[in-house]
């Protein structure tokens, strides 16, 4: 797991210089990554072409000092997993009442979930991004079914409690950068399927947010995007921060067109004051012809 210089020197039992001046030799030997994230700096592992040759040496020794350290160790790592969740729960703690008022003008978010499962179908989502992954329910649903799975959030606080989350589940095959969602930190073609789950109605942007996520999905890639039909409750830009009061069919589909994505299906939720909307996009694969005007397979659900 990814673990902030602070949580390492607490791992250790080391001063914070003393930890930082390692971290810079392991990075020089390409061994860690050094990551910045608000004022924090968070450490990875390197290229397992360099790492995995040190970790066999590492586990090939043998010694019951060495074994009474990593023990000692393990613990301390122990008590940073326990307090990033107990930090996650004092956050949910105080800001429940605002998420439950949300929560309650739509469908069950459980319906949501379900109805994103069924779109994206049984076969490997291959390299997932979550993009605006807030506290990290989607890598926490979908990283399983993937190969790799990447949540970007521009909040360290928001980040700080998926971290905790995914911490938690054991999802080794996860991890968490702090990034715009106009600017991603993916390679292009780096993605095979990218989730965006309400979060475009706080882009001022969003036919901008929507061509970065296209330009990271690999061909045949696949662009979810889960979020509310257009709606009147004005008093949720004042309250809640939202810039966009749900958007279109037709919205989406320009955007998708301007993205070069084609729009595969869409899912209509209703069941609240507020109705949401899913639509799943795919990026033409070389020599497919995109065609205007496809047939939108729509799906309804009370």
């Amino acid at each position: 797991m990814e673990l902030s210089v602070g949580e390492l020197a607490l791992v250790l039992g080391q001063s914070q210089p003393r930890v930082s001046r390692h971290v810079k030799i392991l990075c020089d030997a390409g061994l860690t990554e050094r990551r910045k994230e608000g004022s924090w700096v968070f450490v990875a592992l390197g290229a397992p072409g360099l790492v995995e040759p040190v970790m066999a040496a590492i586990d090939a020794l043998d010694g019951k000092a060495a074994d009474a350290e990593g023990a000692t160790d393990a613990a301390r790592l122990a008590a940073v997993r326990a307090d990033r969740a107990a930090s996650a729960s004092q956050w949910f703690e105080a800001h429940a009442t605002e998420w439950d008022a949300i929560r309650s003008l739509h469908i069950a978010e459980s319906e949501v979930e379900g109805a994103m499962r069924r779109l994206l179908g049984d076969e490997p989502l291959g390299r997932l991004v979550d993009i605006g992954t807030g506290t990290g329910r989607m890598i926490e649903l979908f990283a399983p079914r993937a190969s790799t799975a990447l949540g970007i959030d521009r909040s360290s606080e928001m980040l700080r409690i998926a971290r905790a989350k995914i911490g938690e589940r054991g999802l080794a095959n996860a991890e968490l950068r702090q990034a715009d969602l106009y600017s991603l930190p993916v390679s292009d073609g780096g993605a095979d399927v990218a989730i965006v789950h309400h979060v475009l109605h706080y882009a001022q942007q969003p036919g901008a947010a929507i061509v970065e996520a296209a330009r990271a999905l690999a061909p045949g890639g696949r662009l979810l995007i889960a979020d509310f039909a257009p709606h009147d409750r004005e008093e949720l830009r004042a309250k809640d921060a939202h810039t966009r009061l749900g958007f279109s069919d037709a919205q989406i589909r320009g955007w998708f067109d301007t993205a070069g994505l084609a729009v595969e299906q869409t899912e209509t939720l209703e069941g609240g004051e507020l109705t949401v909307k899913i639509w799943l996009g795919r990026k033409p694969a070389p020599g497919g012809i995109k065609q205007q005007g496809a047939t939108i397979h729509e799906v309804k659900a009370a």
